[in-house]
């Protein structure tokens, strides 16, 4: 199944995203529906909360004062955290058998409100925040929730501040205008990212684009380190190290919208041992693919074809293409990949070359509607220039003393 982590300060509305969502067919867990279940009248959960805060925290009927419970539980970082030793084991239990229950072709929302903070946004296909800035919130729990200002402000701030969500968030959607102004943002979501990213994961299909140049975005390395942190989950240490490549790791150089990632392992078989892994993370394998164009393509003992051969995956994802090369390490593709990089960032020169070699190619796919031949016009203006480009990045590396 598809699962998309949902999340947000207190305040900014995840609620109302989550109601969208599960109108238009997600699978919702919401982890604050939990949080309540473990700890109504009667639970283990609420006993181990008496036990540890006092009966002070409990209403006349014997349910759970919660403004009682926070003006104790975040009044510090101790408090805080023994909150969080009694209820995140509960809420994770009944988590799992929500999860368990879901139908294996669901668009999955976890709605968490402390994702970020329990450092989880690599578990999901797609995380979601749900975004109003700190002022707005404070008004809007104090307001509608009837909240005193100082429990939310305390609330907030024992959050993950907006850059930490911002560095997870595949999507961010702003809810700061009024009541139904995000309505069609989300259903766009759905229908344009959730539900084709569900299909593609399903049936184990890569989104491919024509190659068409656009413009250097610096975000492009923020995106990387999102991918990269779903494959260090997905691959363990089967992965003897995980590096961003290509031309959206080269800063200010213009390139297909798509993060190459390299994947280094000790040998192929392990590459073969992470490919389910790898799907069930969002990126399935393209299975024609099965090794790099030797470096240079003339006769030479670097071009045996063996020590070319590789493990590619592709993003199932439509809202964000993706290439996983997985290499052996130490052979010469996987050396390469890191060499030609760092050689881009060092050398400008070598760089606007590059650059004007890649427009040319762009021009050579223009116009061709079949991804396949698109391909291969492109590529085909690539790559004789790499020839000469593979010994002249490892003199660059000798000279500046580069190592991996």
């Amino acid at each position: 199944m598809l699962r998309v982590g949902l999340t947000g300060g207190i305040g900014a509305g995840k609620s109302t995203v989550s109601k969208i969502l599960s109108e238009l067919g997600a699978v919702i867990v919401d982890a604050d529906l939990i949080a309540r279940e473990v700890v109504e009248p009667g639970t283990p959960g609420l006993a181990a909360l008496v036990e540890a805060f006092g009966d002070g925290i409990l209403s006349e009927d014997g349910s759970l004062n919660r403004p009682a419970l926070a003006s104790l539980a975040f009044a510090d970082d101790t408090s805080r955290g023994t909150l969080n030793g009694i209820l995140h084991p509960l809420i994770g239990t009944r988590t799992m058998e929500q999860i368990s229950s879901a139908p294996s072709d669901a668009v999955l929302v976890q709605d968490i409100p402390l994702l970020v903070e329990g450092s989880m946004a690599p578990a999901f296909n797609l995380v979601v925040i749900v975004y109003v800035d700190e002022e707005e919130r404070v008004r809007r729990l104090v307001g509608s929730r009837g909240m005193p200002e100082s429990d939310a402000r305390a609330r907030i701030a024992a959050q993950a501040n907006d850059d930490q969500r911002r560095a997870v968030a595949d999507v961010w959607l702003d809810n700061s205008g009024e009541p139904g102004s995000l309505d069609d943002v989300v259903r766009d979501l759905w229908a344009n990212r959730l539900v084709p990213f569900e299909k593609n994961l399903r049936e184990g299909t890569v989104v491919r684009a024509l190659p068409e140049l656009t413009p250097a975005d610096p975000s492009w390395p923020a995106q990387a380190e999102r991918i990269i942190g779903r494959l260090s989950l997905a691959s363990g240490d089967r992965a003897l190290r995980i590096d961003h490549i290509g031309s959206t790791a080269v800063p200010g150089l213009d390139a297909k919208d798509v993060i190459d990632i390299q994947i280094t392992v000790e040998h192929l078989g392990v590459a073969d041992d992470l490919a389910e892994d790898l799907a069930a993370a969002g990126f399935p394998r393209i299975e024609h693919i099965v090794a790099d164009d030797p470096k240079p393509s003339y006769l030479g003992g670097e071009t045996d074809p063996a020590v070319w051969a590789k493990r590619i995956h592709g993003s199932a994802d439509p809202g964000r293409r993706a290439n996983i090369h997985i290499r052996v390490d130490g052979w010469p593709g996987q050396q390469f990949a890191i060499l030609f990089r760092d050689w881009l960032r060092a050398d400008p020169s070598a760089r606007a070359e590059y650059a004007e070699l890649k427009v040319k190619a762009a021009e050579s796919a223009a116009g061709i509607d079949d991804y396949a031949s698109a391909i291969d016009a492109y590529l085909g203006v690539k790559t004789p220039w790499f020839d000469a480009a593979f010994h002249r990045a490892w003199e660059w590396a000798e000279k500046s003393g580069w190592s991996l």
